[in-house]
């Protein structure tokens, strides 16, 4: 597998999928662009009525069930299936308020709402007195209040990615945004939205390429491909069974570098956004294989001696200081940034640890508190590989690690 990386293997997300299916043929706009994306919808409804990952977690399973009922009353199909699905979103909805906000899809409080606005539009019952859907439409209000438009429009930030849940917006200053491959920060979800309301044939090919490759189905982020290669290497490495990979690892460790910029970088190749998370995994990953990389990259994410995954971000996650940190103790004498990148990480990670705050906004993993505990009381210096390796089979999730990104995959 490791021999034939290319842009990265994901599970389908349920509410992408529901988004490619609502654009219309640019031909006759009384037929679907991308039928087999709402075959797929209606081969994948779950016994309960629901659509979503294996995993049940609330926020996830109603956003995708609304955005599928929403596809197929769009397109007049299946009504017993989009009876059952309102059914289970009803009965479902008051769960929300007993789940951790850490574990809330990327996004979910801006686009959850604008989903409810679609389904009124298309005469979907959805209960609007609820005092949960009242208290998501104030976060998203809070959320937008936040957000500069003239930053919007200018400059490529992580509000790309969620589109679909904004209003009033500059089509025309924000095409000037799209990423290479014609996608809005790589999610389809997004680059769907931005297709019906510009008809761009970049954006057109971008998604029927995914369509194409996944058999109707849409993942919730695409390419993932230096995601994949640094974290292959990494787990590979850390479960003490490297050895026998070592050119595949060396091609791995190549592709990064080859899309590693000044900047940093994310889990796509030739992004305007970067993310701490991503970087701090690939600098590590290049200085342990002997590529040289300058530790200033670090001065991208940090000002006024806070370190952030994200310009604008306020609250960060777990496992991005967690790399940061990991990161940080691979330094040269001197290299000031990387000083207090340690310092900053270890600090914050202590914190989360005393107040038994580590639940992570991007994975949900077996042990990650086992993790950043053997980090922090085990420094990089002073750990043995075997040592490592021994702590870290307890604390490897595997295949039954779930990442979270607008929806869970």
């Amino acid at each position: 597998m490791l021999r034939f990386m290319e842009d990265g293997e994901i599970s389908i997300s349920a509410y992408d999928t529901a988004w490619a299916a609502l654009v219309k043929n640019v031909d006759d706009e009384n037929k679907p662009q991308f039928p087999s994306s709402l075959q797929w919808i209606a081969n994948n409804q779950l016994p309960d009525g629901s659509w979503g990952d294996e995993l049940f977690l609330t926020h996830d399973r109603i956003l995708n069930t609304l955005a599928c009922v929403i596809a197929l009353r769009s397109w007049n199909m299946h009504p017993k299936k989009c009876e059952k699905g309102m059914k289970f979103f009803v009965e479902n909805l008051y769960k929300v308020k007993d789940e951790n906000l850490e574990h809330m899809p990327i996004g979910f409080e801006v686009v959850f709402p604008s989903l409810l606005n679609i389904a009124k539009s298309l005469n979907i019952q959805v209960p609007d007195d609820s005092p949960i859907i009242k208290d998501i439409f104030a976060m998203r209000d809070q959320k937008l209040k936040k957000i500069p438009r003239e930053v919007l429009h200018k400059v490529p930030t992580t509000l790309l990615h969620s589109l679909e849940g904004m209003q009033n917006l500059d089509w025309k200053q924000l095409l000037k945004l799209q990423s290479q491959d014609g996608s809005f920060l790589f999610s389809p979800s997004s680059t769907a939205f931005a297709l019906m309301q510009t008809k761009d044939e970049n954006a057109l090919n971008y998604l029927a390429k995914i369509v194409n490759k996944f058999n109707g189905g849409v993942p919730n982020v695409f390419p993932v491909d230096l995601f994949e290669h640094m974290w292959a290497v990494d787990r590979l490495e850390r479960l003490g069974v490297s050895r026998y990979f070592q050119q595949e690892i060396e091609n791995c460790v190549n592709y990064v570098s080859r899309y590693w910029t000044e900047k940093g970088i994310c889990w796509a190749r030739n992004s305007e956004v970067q993310d701490i998370d991503d970087t701090a995994m690939g600098f590590r990953l290049l200085r342990l294989h002997g590529h040289q990389v300058s530790a200033d990259v670090f001065k991208h994410f940090e000002k006024s001696g806070q370190f952030f995954c994200f310009p604008g971000q306020l609250n960060q996650a777990v496992t991005g200081m967690f790399n940061l940190y990991r990161a940080s103790q691979v330094l040269f004498k001197g290299e000031k940034i990387l000083e207090d990148a340690k310092n900053f990480s270890a600090k914050f990670l202590t914190k989360k640890r005393d107040d038994n705050e580590l639940l992570d906004k991007w994975i949900i993993t077996k042990d990650l508190a086992g993790e950043v505990g053997y980090a922090l009381d085990v420094p990089w210096y002073a750990s043995l590989p075997r040592l490592e390796t021994r702590f870290y089979l307890e604390h490897y999730g595997g295949e039954n690690d779930v990442w979270i990104g607008k929806t869970l995959y």
